[in-house]
């Protein structure tokens, strides 16, 4: 079997996406390009390595084994570079993070940049998933630290407090909601939304939806939480945000921040690992800095 690094790095990707589609966006190869690929490894090997369906992609049992020892041989990689970093100018090390879509969006680039701008030789390789993902991607040893919701299921992953992540109701300050202190999730759904562009939180945010029997009545799907905050307050719809993004930007919008009563609402992040053993030198280096960092306001 004539595996290059390439092809190890897109079936991870595969696999921990469970799409080829977004597997082969993770590593920058073109859809085309990375069936080619896939199919090369499985033809070169002679062995069915992904069982194609509707809802994407899992391993065979064969692909597991290929996981299994791709990730032993990227996780050297990652060591060598680590190490010969220290002595050698210009080859750059790389740390994978898997993480929510509040921790990305509106916690993670604060926390990180001083560790970045301290170590120019290393590169971050952020990805947004959702939870339970995450928590699965983690366990499975394809990134090596994820930022979850601490209410999923992680089984034997070591966890440490990260930051809280309160979901808020934004509206036009002349809105009939903005006359309500707080409110039920179910109660604002009667009202046309402003919705997020996929992502893991607007996935949270429509699963909810769902156990209540219903969706959300979308007006129009932005990228931003800036972009909602401002529709939301020139009367367009109402949009759901974490707290940190609604408070930052009220200042510059005509928008009033109502509380959600929902205790999925509210929800404590967690920063994990499968064993700090397993960490590279400069990963366990950024998973202390990032545990040790929870600010107070946070709590």
């Amino acid at each position: 079997m004539r595996f290059d690094l390439t092809d190890l790095r897109l079936f991870l990707a595969v696999v921990d996406a469970g799409s080829i589609t977004h597997g082969a966006s993770d590593v920058g190869l073109s859809l085309p390009a990375a069936s080619e690929r896939l199919r090369d490894m499985e033809i070169d090997g002679e062995v069915k390595l992904l069982e194609r369906g509707r809802r994407g992609v899992v391993p065979t049992e064969a692909g597991e084994a290929l996981a299994h020892h791709a990730r032993t041989i990227m996780h050297q990689m990652s060591q060598m570079r680590d190490e010969i970093g220290h002595y050698a100018k210009g080859l750059r090390a790389n740390v994978r993070v898997l993480a929510n879509t509040a921790a990305t969006a509106e916690i993670l680039p604060i926390r990180l940049a001083p560790w970045l701008a301290a170590r120019p030789h290393v590169d971050v390789e952020l990805r947004e998933r959702e939870s339970a993902e995450i928590a699965r991607s983690i366990s499975a040893g394809f990134a090596e630290i994820g930022i979850l919701s601490s209410a999923v299921e992680t089984g034997s992953l070591i966890l440490r407090p990260f930051a809280i992540d309160r979901l808020v109701v934004v509206a036009a300050r002349d809105h009939p909601l903005s006359q309500t202190p707080r409110i039920r999730f179910a109660d604002a759904l009667e009202y046309h939304f402003i919705s997020l562009i996929g992502g893991a939180l607007q996935d949270h945010i429509d699963a909810q939806a769902a156990k209540l029997g219903t969706k959300l009545k979308s007006r129009i799907s932005l990228r931003s939480f800036d972009g909602i905050c401002r529709m939301a307050g020139e009367g367009v719809g109402i949009g759901l945000v974490p707290e940190t993004a609604a408070r930052r930007y009220k200042r510059v919008t005509q928008i009033g921040i109502l509380p959600l009563q929902d205790a999925w609402a509210t929800r404590r992040l967690s920063i994990c690992a499968r064993s700090e053993k397993e960490l590279t030198p400069l990963a366990l280096d950024l998973f202390q800095h990032l545990a040790a960092e929870e600010q107070p306001e946070d709590r």
